[in-house]
């Protein structure tokens, strides 16, 4: 489905893919421009317009495609279609409410193209009984055939042919595989109830021995076996590191860095004039990047608190005073949480609220970050740069709203870093490691 129209006012919306592709994580989608500015939902019913659409395909990362919408009055307004401006089917919207127009059905959706009869399971003990039992088989029919030739191809010799398979045939261990499948039913029952790895489900009660066969363990960064739950544990500057013991003093420069320009009401600019910064301006500079380099976008929630106070009240039954205290102080607290196609930008973005500055709003023109203070700073996105497998970095170029600097931000894998910042041994010798 192309998005045509959501409830935000940028025509932002987010969509859980889980079901398609397994991540968990909210993916950004963007409803089509021209029919986004239209008025309301009812002005769709109006529009003449036209989806040119790539024929179907499997990829459900790719599309291309172009919108086409027309007044009557032979002014035609042409957008480009992407796969930010795509809800596949079986993905679930997770805020807000959306309206397209739906351009594959059937088995042309890109689930239906994806969706495979699953293979059965067989492990290597299975594998090697089974070639077992065609060595011992062919062995039967060997010697059935020595006993009839030493008998001689006389007469009705197939039936003794027969009778010296069936004699034969105990030598094929069929008793071997019903223990072993009782062995694996009380090998998944132990797994289960395992106290060293609680949680675990056995799903197949076929293969359950493998786990002693596994020599490499290949996994990525994130997935399964973390749970796409990443923490921030180490910032390594090149001739200074802070870890978790210290990171109270990125806390105390941030601070200091924001307070003592609130002071001076300037605007929240660290960058100097002076060829080579101090230490504490690298540090907070290098929060202010990691804070602004990305695609992370927070989620606001006001949660209502209730807290416990003393009111008197006085209540009379059968002629005695009873005083009772009642409560009914109520306030409001903002909850922020962050949503981006990967968990390891959120991270960044969660140890940067830890030490004082804070991702509060963003769209597709600007960000707004809150200091230790309170105070906010708001930037402009000027172009973004996002992260391709190609390149194998992003980059954002930002315009500060108060003082107009603007700035552009890069972050990206170190094999490819290491020739653009400045050399470090340290880096150096983790890259080449």
């Amino acid at each position: 489905m192309v998005l045509l129209k959501t409830t935000e006012k940028n025509g932002s919306c987010f969509v859980r893919t889980d079901q398609l592709d397994g991540e968990t994580d909210w993916k950004l989608r963007m409803a089509v421009p021209s029919t986004q500015a239209l008025p309301s939902d009812q002005s769709l019913f109006n529009v003449r317009g036209s989806v040119f659409a790539e024929k179907p395909k499997k990829d459900i990362y790719h599309f291309i495609g172009r919108f086409t919408m027309s007044d009557g009055r032979e002014n035609t307004k042409e957008d480009p279609l992407s796969v930010d401006n795509t809800m596949w089917a079986n993905t679930v919207l997770a805020s807000g409410t959306a309206t397209g127009v739906v351009v594959y059905t059937g088995r042309e959706t890109r689930s239906s193209m994806n969706t495979s009869s699953p293979r059965s399971k067989i492990g290597l003990v299975d594998l090697e009984i089974n070639r077992l039992t065609k060595l011992l088989f062919l062995a039967t029919i060997l010697f059935s055939l020595i006993l009839l030739s030493l008998k001689g191809f006389t007469g009705v010799w197939f039936i003794y042919f027969i009778r010296y398979i069936i004699l034969f045939s105990y030598i094929i261990p069929i008793s071997l595989r019903v223990n072993l499948d009782m062995g694996k039913m009380v090998y998944s029952w132990m797994i289960q109830r395992d106290r060293a790895i609680p949680g675990t489900v056995v799903r197949s009660s076929t293969i359950p021995e493998e786990l002693g066969r596994v020599e490499y363990l290949l996994t990525d960064k994130t997935g399964t076996l973390t749970q796409n739950e990443m923490v921030f544990r180490k910032l390594h500057m090149g001739s200074v590191s802070f870890s978790q013991d210290s990171m109270t003093e990125v806390t105390a420069a941030v601070r200091q860095a924001f307070l003592s320009d609130s002071d001076q009401k300037q605007p929240s600019s660290l960058t100097s004039s002076r060829p080579r910064r101090s230490q504490r301006e690298q540090l907070v500079e290098c929060v202010k990047a990691l804070a602004l380099c990305h695609n992370v976008t927070p989620v606001v929630e006001e949660v209502e608190e209730r807290e416990e106070g003393e009111e008197e009240g006085e209540v009379k039954m059968d002629d005695e005073e009873v005083v009772i205290f009642h409560s009914n102080t109520a306030s409001t607290s903002r909850k922020i949480s962050y949503q981006a196609s990967s968990p390891d930008e959120i991270a960044l973005v969660k140890w940067t609220e830890s030490v004082g500055l804070t991702l509060i709003d963003r769209d597709l023109s600007s960000m707004t970050t809150e200091g230790p203070g309170g105070e906010r700073d708001i930037y402009h996105i000027l172009q973004l740069f996002p992260f391709t497998s190609e390149r194998k970095r992003m980059g954002v170029i930002l315009r500060h709203k108060g003082s107009g600097e603007i700035t552009f931000y890069m972050k990206g894998a170190d094999a490819v870093m290491t020739s653009i910042v400045h050399y470090s041994d340290w880096l150096d010798e983790e890259v080449n490691v």
